[in-house]
C-alpha cells in the first residue's frame, strides 16, 4: 500500500486547510485510517481516525469541532479538513492505514504510513 498525503500548505490563523490522502495498490480496503502530525522537535501525535465503514470517528482533545475526518471509499481517498487554524496545529501531517477496521488512536495500531504534507499557520 502506497499513501499519498495532499493539500498542506500555508495559511492564516483562522483559515481553513483540507488534506487528502490517496491509497495506492492494496487500498483502504476493510481498514480504519487515520491522521496523525508532528510538529518540529515533538513526537508524532494522534490527530483523528475513522473507522472502513465512515462511522465512529475519534478525535484528538485539540482538534475536537474544528477538525473533521471523512472518507469516500469509491476514491480511496481519506480526508481531514481543518477549520479554525491555530498556530500551534503547525505540523508535518501523515496520513496512515490501521491494522484493523476499528479507529484507534494509538501509532502502533497502525502498519502503512505516507511521506506527510507540511501545514503551516501563521499567526
Amino acid at each position: 500500500v502506497q499513501l499519498q498525503a495532499s493539500g498542506g500548505g500555508l495559511v492564516q490563523a483562522g483559515g481553513s486547510l483540507r488534506l487528502s490522502c490517496v491509497a495506492h495498490g492494496r487500498t483502504f480496503g476493510g481498514y480504519a485510517s487515520g491522521w496523525f502530525r508532528q510538529a518540529s522537535g515533538k513526537e508524532r501525535e494522534f490527530v483523528a481516525a475513522i473507522r472502513w465503514s465512515g462511522g465512529s470517528p475519534a478525535y484528538a482533545d485539540s482538534v475536537k469541532g474544528r477538525f473533521t475526518i471523512f472518507r469516500d471509499n469509491a476514491k480511496n481517498t481519506v480526508y481531514l479538513q481543518m477549520n479554525s487554524l491555530k498556530p500551534e496545529d503547525t505540523a508535518v501531517y501523515y496520513c496512515a492505514r490501521a491494522r484493523g477496521p476499528t479507529a484507534r488512536m494509538s501509532r502502533t495500531d497502525y502498519d502503512y504510513w505516507g511521506l506527510g504534507t507540511q501545514v503551516t499557520v501563521s499567526s
